[in-house]
C-alpha cells in the first residue's frame, strides 16, 4: 500500500503501522512462521517486521531491500531469525549499500549472484531459485 499505483494508506505511513500491517496480513493467510522475501521497495515494510517481530518468521530473505541503512547496527544485532543476503554483482547501489548494514545480522549467510543486476531474480532465475531452495532447505 503506499507504493506504485496503490493508493497512499496513513495506516502504513509509520514503522510502526507497516509492522502491523504485516502482522494481520500473515493473521488473516493463517501464517505461522513464514520465511519472508523481501526485495526492493518492500523492504519498508519487511525490515521493521524482522527487527520487531523476528521471532514469528521461520526466515528471511534480503534481495538488496530499500531502508536497511535506516536502522541500527545494534538492531540488526540482535535478531536471530536466519537470513539469506542475496543480491547481484551488477547491483552496485542498493545490493552492496544494504549488505552494509545486514551483514549485523548474526544469522545470515550471503550469496552474490554473478552477472545480475538489481532485479537478480529475472537476470539469473536458476541461480536465484538455487540459492532460495538451498536456504529453504535448510530452515527447520
Amino acid at each position: 500500500p503506499g507504493y506504485g499505483d496503490s493508493p497512499p494508506a496513513k495506516t502504513v505511513a509509520t514503522q510502526r503501522g507497516r509492522v502491523a500491517f504485516l502482522e494481520r496480513v500473515m493473521q488473516q493467510l493463517g501464517l505461522r512462521r513464514p520465511v519472508l522475501v523481501s526485495p526492493s521497495m518492500s523492504g519498508r515494510f519487511a525490515l521493521p517486521f524482522l527487527l520487531a517481530r523476528g521471532e514469528q518468521l521461520a526466515g528471511f530473505v534480503a534481495i538488496a531491500p530499500v531502508g536497511a541503512r535506516d536502522h541500527a547496527a545494534a538492531q540488526y544485532s540482535e535478531v536471530q531469525t536466519p537470513t539469506l543476503i542475496l543480491y547481484g554483482d551488477r547491483d552496485t547501489g542498493l545490493g552492496q549499500q544494504s549488505l552494509q548494514s545486514l551483514r549485523h545480522l548474526p544469522r545470515h549467510r550471503v550469496v552474490v549472484l554473478p552477472g545480475a543486476g538489481h532485479a537478480c531474480y529475472i537476470d539469473k532465475p536458476e541461480d536465484f531459485h538455487r540459492a532460495l531452495l538451498g536456504f529453504l532447505g535448510e530452515l527447520q
